[in-house]
């Protein structure tokens, strides 16, 4: 198949997905959206354009798997807030023009007591936890130009109900032949339930999986250690509200006309200005790293975690976060934090082995 072909049939694959199941059905796994490794939580929780050899970059686009991400191990470690868990391992090979990579996450909810409709509490306990596998693959198109795909086979388990989900990934990566502009755009989360948690003549239809169309490119600076970029995600629809106590979010042209006090009481029924949901579409990061590639510390601003987490007249870093890495020969080290709402943290940590370089 020509380069042309691989094109025009990428193209048409995500137009394509996006308007069978973009706009309509509800969604489930949302652990989805998790940020799985240290550099991708610097980075905002998500980053489909940054290429310097990081492997866990390749969960949020199978294009980015490249030859520097070959014979690579990865192992990754969160502390989420209230006890929650989650880890995972990741493998890379290279063979010829063909990238592949298997992954496996585990994430654990702890344990939670069992209490009847009143609230009281019986001392017995039982726990949650979501699976994912992601087998990825990704092909070189000329020296600039890569597309990729996954597929995610993914099983929860929540006390005695379990569901089992199909999903998959397609992307493509574009970088210079300096690496000074990178460009990635990738769609994530195709797929829905084929087994429910729950089959009773109540347990509605098989729910889709949170689709996620995304295109991000970052400059690095030729006479400066510095790298920014940013990220959109979600273009498949444009409202990220949700509904709360039976408020759902609602998008204003124009505060045109409205008193302050007219305009307070439309904010605590859930609306929000037009500009405010532009940018919760939006990650901007900057990265200081060298040519080397030796280290890097990244501060990056999440506004769609800072609208929805951070509590009114209550300091936090709600949509912040902040990481950084070093690169020891054979061994990546990286650690990231991030403030998730007022006394609730996300702590990861990641370790990358260049298994080519230890076997020589």
């Amino acid at each position: 198949m020509s380069v042309k072909k691989i094109i025009l049939t990428f193209i048409w694959l995500i137009t394509s997905t996006i308007s069978i199941c973009g706009q309509s059905g509800s969604t489930s796994f949302a652990f989805l959206s998790m940020p799985m490794s240290a550099r991708l939580n610097s980075l905002g929780g998500n980053n489909v354009s940054v290429d310097n050899g990081e492997l866990s970059t390749a969960l949020c686009n199978p294009a980015v798997l490249s030859d520097k991400t070959h014979m690579s191990l990865q192992l990754n470690y969160a502390y989420c807030m209230s006890g929650i868990n989650a880890a995972s391992a990741i493998y890379s090979h290279n063979y010829k023009e063909n990238r592949f990579a298997a992954a496996i996450h585990y994430l654990d909810y702890g344990k939670m007591q069992y209490a009847d409709e009143y609230g009281n509490k019986s001392g017995l306990t039982f726990g949650a936890r979501d699976m994912l596998i992601d087998l990825i693959y990704s092909r070189q198109l000329g020296p600039m130009f890569r597309v990729g795909a996954a597929l995610k086979p993914i099983y929860s388990i929540y006390e005695s109900y379990s569901s089992f989900a199909l999903g998959a990934d397609v992307g493509a990566h574009f970088q210079t032949k300096d690496s000074t502009f990178q460009l990635g755009l990738s769609l994530q989360n195709i797929g829905w339930q084929l087994k429910k948690f729950y089959d009773g003549p109540e347990s509605g239809n098989r729910s889709m999986l949170p689709l996620n169309l995304q295109l991000g490119f970052n400059y690095r600076f030729k006479h400066a250690p510095i790298r920014i970029g940013m990220t959109i995600h979600n273009m498949q629809r444009w409202n990220l509200g949700y509904e709360l106590s039976g408020k759902s979010t609602y998008v204003l042209g124009s505060k045109k006309g409205m008193t302050s006090e007219e305009w307070a009481l439309a904010q605590d029924n859930g609306a929000v200005m037009w500009y405010d949901m532009m940018f919760r579409h939006t990650i901007f990061f900057l990265d200081i790293v060298p040519r080397s590639e030796k280290f890097y510390i990244t501060l990056s601003y999440n506004h769609r975690h800072r609208a929805e987490l951070a509590i009114k007249d209550q300091r936090s870093l709600a949509g912040f976060a902040l990481g950084a890495g070093l690169n020891i020969k054979m061994v990546r080290l990286g650690f990231a934090f991030s403030q998730y709402t007022k006394g609730q943290y996300i702590y990861q940590a990641s370790l990358a082995l260049d298994i080519n370089s230890l076997m020589k």
